[in-house]
């Protein structure tokens, strides 16, 4: 499965601090859960549509889950904002310092994982992968239609 674009849109890390949410945590599994919440309450704080609030902070579960389960990186960084034009945008880098390519994964009926990215790709109106500024390793990105 490859990124809808080629071209990355606006980077959270240019936009203005009121517009963004960061936050750091451990690579853990339970990092993801305070992950979802964390992002879940900053969104309710915008006052934002709720399938959008929802389907925001299922993007973010999925990356934050891929930077756990498959990258060496012991933190990871996510953020979500409201880009300038119209999206909100959803990001998790990791510290993952090589060349990071998304393996394509086909999950069969029986298998319990292997479908993030095909949701990534079902819900974002554009995803991909950049080298992230801010720690060096992978940024893994979505967004949404405000």
């Amino acid at each position: 499965m490859s990124p809808h674009t080629t071209s990355s849109p606006q980077s959270l890390d240019a936009v203005s601090p009121d517009r963004t949410h960061w936050l750091e945590l451990p690579a853990h599994r339970s990092s993801v859960g305070a992950a979802r919440r964390s992002m879940s309450d900053r969104l309710a704080e915008w006052e934002l549509p709720g399938e959008l609030c929802a389907d925001a902070v299922l993007l973010l579960s999925e990356l934050a889950t891929n930077a756990v389960r498959h990258t060496l990186s012991t933190r990871f960084l996510c953020g979500v904002g409201l880009v300038e034009d119209g999206c909100l945008r959803v990001e998790v880098h990791d510290r993952n310092h090589a060349c990071h390519a998304l393996p394509p994964c086909v999950a069969g009926p029986d298998d319990e994982g292997g479908r993030g990215l095909f949701l990534v790709d079902q819900l974002a109106e554009s995803w991909g992968v950049d080298r992230s500024r801010l720690t060096g390793g992978n940024a893994v990105w979505a967004t949404l239609r405000v």
